[in-house]
This record gives C-alpha cells, structure tokens and sequence, in this order.
C-alpha cells in the first residue's frame, strides 16, 4: 500500500470556480477521516488569470499509524501528480506542458470547451491553437482521460463548472470516497445545492462510462434548403445567384447577399453579384475555389466595420440577449451596459463626406480642435435610453455610408484587388486564390485596420513587381509573415529574401 499522499492539481480561471472546487475536495476528505491541504498559485498571464490549485490528501489513521503529521507539498511538481482537473482544453494543455501529467500516473479531467487566448483572439489571421490536436495531445499524455464539454453541461443544469468537474472526479473513482459522500459535501456548502447536484449527477454519470474521451461523434451538417424569400427584389438577388454562377459557390453567395443586405441595402448587395458576374465573365471559373475565396472575401471586404457599424452591433437586440445570458441575469435583475469609445481623428474624418474628410485631416486649427476634444473618448450606457438612442443616431448614419471617405477609400482597395484576381486567374488559378486570400490582412478598425491595411498595401505592390514570375507559394509566405506580425518586421524580412524589387 502506497503511503504517499494523493495529490491532485486543479488548473482553472477566475471566475471559473476553482477555489470552491478545491475547497469541497478538502471539505470531503476532512469529514471522512483524511488530512487535507490545499494551497493555490495565481498567474495572470492567461485571458481572466489562470491559477494553480493544489490539494495533497492523506488518511489520518496512518498519520497516527506514522507517529506524526504528514508534510504536504505547496505546489504541484512535474511527474508527481494523480490526478488533474482542468477547467477548460488549454488549461489541460498547459497542465501537460508543465509535465503535471504523466502516462504511468495521471488521470487527467478535463471540459473539452475553449476559452480563446488573448494572443489567439488578437492575431490578424485565424490564431485559435487547433482543439484537435489539444485534445490528441493531452489524451496521449495522461494514463487515463476524461474529457467532456462541462461548460455546456453547466448550462443545462443552470450551474457552475466546479459542480460539473467534482461529478467527473467522483465518477472517475480515483479517490477513496463514495458518491454519498461527494453529494454530502456539496449540501453542506449550502448555496445553490439542488442545480449543482443535478449538474454532479450528470458528470458522475459521463464519467463512469467513459473509457476515453466522451464527445459526441462529429455529423457533417445537411446542405441547407434553397432560401425562398417572400420579398420579391430579395428573390430575384437569390434567382441571379442559381442562374448566374457555379452550384459550389452558390453557398457563399447567398450568405454575401444576406450579409451585405443587413449591413447597407439591396443595392448593395446587387453590386457585390456584378463584381462578380464581371470576373466570371472576364475569366471562366474553370476551377471554382479562387472564386469562391474572392466571393467570400469580398462579402467580408464590402461590410467593413465603420463607426456606423459598430454602432448598429452594439445596439442590437441579439447583443443584449447574449449580455444578459453571459451575465446569468436572474428575474428581478438589472442589467447595465457601459461601452468605451474613443474615435480618433481619422475614424471622424471617414464617417464625413469624402471632400469634407479629406479637407479636415489636412487642415490646421480645426484638425488640432477635434484631436483635443477627442482625446480622453467616453463612456456610453446603451442599457440606458439616451445612451441607446445615441448610437442608434450613430448607426442611422449608414444611409450616407456611399458618400464618406472610408468607402471611397475600401472601394478603390476593393476594385484594385479585383482587377489583380482577374489578372491572376487568366493566367494561373491558383495564384489567384492566394491574392484573393490577401484580403484577410484588411480587418478591423482603428489602428487594428490602419497596420492591416498597411501590410495589405506593402504585399500588393510587391504582387504587381513581380508580375507573372511570382509564384503561389512566394504570396502565401509573404501573407503568412504579415498575419503573424501586425507590425511589419517579419513582412519585411520575408520580402528582403524573395521579392526582386
């Protein structure tokens, strides 16, 4: 018999429940006849502060046995832990990389939902680290795994994530406590007992049939029925797509056209389907992938975000139910929403018309004046009824969108990007679909959109200095650089080696 302790470490965020996870582990070994300690360790280098919960257990009849008080740890060490319980697929990767679990030892528990890093959310390409090979790392890592989504499984029992993962745990069977004694702990707690029983039950349950990971097998989603809209200039938009253009591209058209038609007006959307319509007619998809990246990008392109649209985002309906729903508002509650804003010149400048715009960021004492009275932003409750209607007058403003600054500008990048898709596509379809794939450096707004555009302008005209000897991959590798460094550097870099000019 081992006289070791049990050692397990909990990896969790704020907010996520990990000190009350750690807190009802103690609580059920001292009311059944073991010693506990528990210490914890904060870090705030991970989205809200990951922390490290550790708690050692021993029986307290072998202390006595011993003649003594055991000695617990303070902290976990690598290849010196039992079990692991992780709040979320990160943290379990990150448990792994410390080297807490181990194939001779760990049982690893773990939800198998993501909350996305800061440096994944904010990278100009798609930064989220793939859950797929978490999952596959973190499986392989551990002599037993547990994996299951317990922040969806909270939801539907209208509980916590530590009630969910205290159910796995006594599922998982490797302490020596009973399931009677687990859910005698939680009543004790005394708050919010009958929801997180029922969350306990559910993860007991997933737990002890699980021989691996538990998640539902993926189905490929069924194609979606044709739209049929009652709207006779929305039908005939949708009757041009089936005409006009390829089946397999159909899919993304009539998402461009739903989307473009919420973010301006039916006109809109036609014009998005003749810039289409034009390159089809020029080049022949012979081969429909550079065309369904170009329909893709330009519907992203052509609702880029203004100050009108994000005014009309944050004003929506669908928004204040997310809020709400994020923040578990209970009957009887009130909800307040504060939004920091801080237009800088420029963003004014792109929000007049294009003559005004451009004659207020070059002018003298009225371009000082609105810098100053710009400097500090503001604070805007759009919870309350001035607040609301405030950005909903800001919002309104996209009747004019046609005639300020900012489109002229998108539109010129816009129509500049097109005729070198065309070019490229005569000539060598795969190219074009990595020019059409340059679109993704341009996002965002504020200084966000400003670097993105900067880079997008730096790899086009690089793109025109090559001309017909550039090669797909020389392109991809040059995007590659600007969307894993916003600043430029490694662009640069990777341009000093491969661009002639």
């Amino acid at each position: 018999m081992s006289t070791a302790p049990i050692k397990i470490a909990i990896m969790a965020m704020g907010g996520e429940g990990g000190g009350v996870l750690a807190d009802w582990i103690v609580d059920l070994a001292e009311h059944d006849a073991h010693l506990a300690q528990t210490t914890s360790v904060p870090g705030v280098a991970q989205r809200t502060g990951a922390t490290i919960y550790y708690v050692e257990l021993y029986p307290a009849a072998r202390a006595a046995a011993d003649g003594g008080t055991p000695v617990f740890a303070l902290m976990p060490l690598p290849g010196d832990v039992d079990v692991v319980l992780a709040s979320e697929l990160m943290e379990a990767a990150r448990a792994v990389q410390r080297g807490l679990v181990t194939p001779q030892r760990t049982t690893l528990i773990t939800s198998t939902h993501r909350v996305y890093a800061i440096a994944e959310k904010s990278a100009m390409g798609d930064g989220r680290v793939d859950s797929a090979q978490l999952l596959a790392h973190a499986r392989g890592a551990a002599q037993r795994f547990i994996g299951f989504d317990m922040a969806q499984a909270a939801a539907a029992s209208s509980s916590v994530l530590s009630a969910v993962l205290f159910g796995a745990l006594a599922g998982a069977g490797v302490l020596p406590f009973s399931r009677a004694q687990f859910e005698a702990t939680i009543a004790r707690g005394g708050v919010g007992v009958q929801p997180s029983l029922a969350a306990f039950a559910q993860a007991y349950d997933r737990a002890v049939r699980a021989a691996d990971v538990v998640e539902p097998p993926v189905v490929a989603p069924a194609r979606a029925a044709a739209p049929a809209p009652r709207h006779p200039a929305v039908r005939a938009l949708v009757v041009r797509v089936q005409s006009q253009f390829p089946a397999t591209v159909q899919p993304v058209l009539l998402e461009g056209v739903r989307r473009l038609i919420d973010y301006q007006d039916l006109g809109y959307a036609a014009t998005y389907l003749d810039r289409l319509d034009a390159l089809c007619r020029d080049v022949p998809p012979a081969g429909a992938a550079w065309l369904e990246h170009t329909a893709r990008h330009l519907a992203l392109w052509m609702s880029y975000e203004d100050t009108a649209r994000v005014a009309a985002l944050k004003t929506r309906a669908l928004r204040f139910d997310r809020v709400r729903q994020d923040a578990h508002l209970e009957p009887g509650q009130v909800l307040s929403i504060h939004e920091y804003l801080h237009p800088r010149l420029q963003e004014i400048c792109e929000t007049l018309p294009a003559g005004l715009g451009r004659w207020l960021m070059n002018s003298g004492a009225p371009r000082r004046w609105v810098e100053r009275a710009t400097r500090r932003g503001r604070v805007v409750q759009t919870s309350s009824l001035r607040g609301y209607a405030l950005l909903r007058c800001v919002a309104a403003t996209r009747r004019w969108r046609r005639r300020t600054l900012r489109y002229a500008e998108e539109n010129r990048l816009i129509e500049q990007w097109l005729e070198l898709v065309g070019w490229a596509a005569a000539r060598d379809p795969a190219l074009a679909l990595e020019i059409a794939d340059c679109q993704r450096l341009v996002k965002g707004y504020g200084d966000t959109h400003e670097r993105g555009r900067r880079n997008y302008e730096t790899v086009m005209a690089a793109v025109r200095r090559a001309g017909e000897t550039l090669a797909p991959a020389t392109l991809r590798a040059w995007r590659d650089a600007a969307l894993a460094d916003e600043h430029g550097h490694g662009l640069r870099d990777a341009l000093a080696r491969t661009d002639p000019g």
